[in-house]
């Protein structure tokens, strides 16, 4: 199966002496391959259950992509952005495991 989506990074900058702020979101779109597409609900204290994918995308990393992959933070998978929880670089790619959606900073 094929991706083609939007990729966000998000960058820290440290704004006072050990406190850390977002600062700069950049969004950039990608095309890969979907190496895996479950999901899985986890069950705890909350009143539903949250919802979370198990899925990995392969992108085809750029020159942007490989000098700043340690500030991935969210991609858009079927109309929502999930949070990206890890990045194994495997040049030419990148390949991206989603966890939760995601509800932070956009561009």
């Amino acid at each position: 199966m094929r991706y083609y989506g939007k990729i966000g990074y998000v960058e820290t900058q440290e704004t006072s002496p050990g406190v850390w702020t977002e600062s700069k979101v950049t969004e950039r779109f990608y095309t890969g391959d979907i190496l895996r597409n479950a999901r899985r609900r986890d069950s705890g204290e909350h009143l539903n259950d949250d919802i979370n994918v198990s899925n990995e995308i392969s992108i085809v990393a750029d020159s942007f992509a490989k000098k700043n992959f340690q500030f991935l933070r969210y991609a858009e998978w079927m109309g929502t952005l999930w949070k990206i929880t890890n990045v194994d670089v495997q040049p030419p790619r990148l390949v991206l495991s989603l966890g939760g959606v995601y509800n932070g900073e956009q561009a």
